[in-house]
């Protein structure tokens, strides 16, 4: 009992790095977002039509995009959700430059009814990276 008193700022501080990491591996699972790398979106797009929403803003996306896909700001996002209508009952796959952005348009988009919404884990990055093609 000593010891825990002793150290109860290192304790907390475990307790804590604890939460960070289970949040940041297993937060998206939990509130229902759908992670893929960016092969599981290439099988998305080309087997199953999805659509490609980039919710980078328009000087990024005009920097280079995913063939195909679609701009609409993160911002503008719920103004323009209507747009999606009538994709709302196939896969939607959500892209950023990172997938910070993309994680919550994917959370807007589940709370509007969309079901099959995926995040590009690694967004923009992890495709250019894994040296897939763009389009200007």
């Amino acid at each position: 009992m000593q010891y825990l008193q002793d150290n109860v700022g290192l304790i907390l501080v475990a307790i804590l790095s604890g939460a960070m990491f289970f949040w940041a591996h297993f937060g998206n699972r939990l509130r229902g977002i759908k992670e893929v790398s960016c092969s599981e979106a290439l099988q998305l797009i080309n087997h199953k039509s999805a659509l490609v929403l980039d919710v980078r803003e328009p000087d990024e996306f005009k920097n280079g995009h995913i063939l195909g896909s679609r701009n609409i700001p993160l911002g503008k996002l719920k103004e323009r959700a209507g747009e999606l209508e009538r994709h709302r009952d196939q896969p939607v796959v959500a892209v950023c430059r990172t997938s910070n952005r993309s994680n919550s348009a994917c959370a807007l988009l589940g709370k509007q009814g969309f079901g099959q919404v995926y995040l590009l884990n690694g967004g923009m990055t992890a495709w250019t990276k894994s040296g897939l093609p763009l389009e200007k």
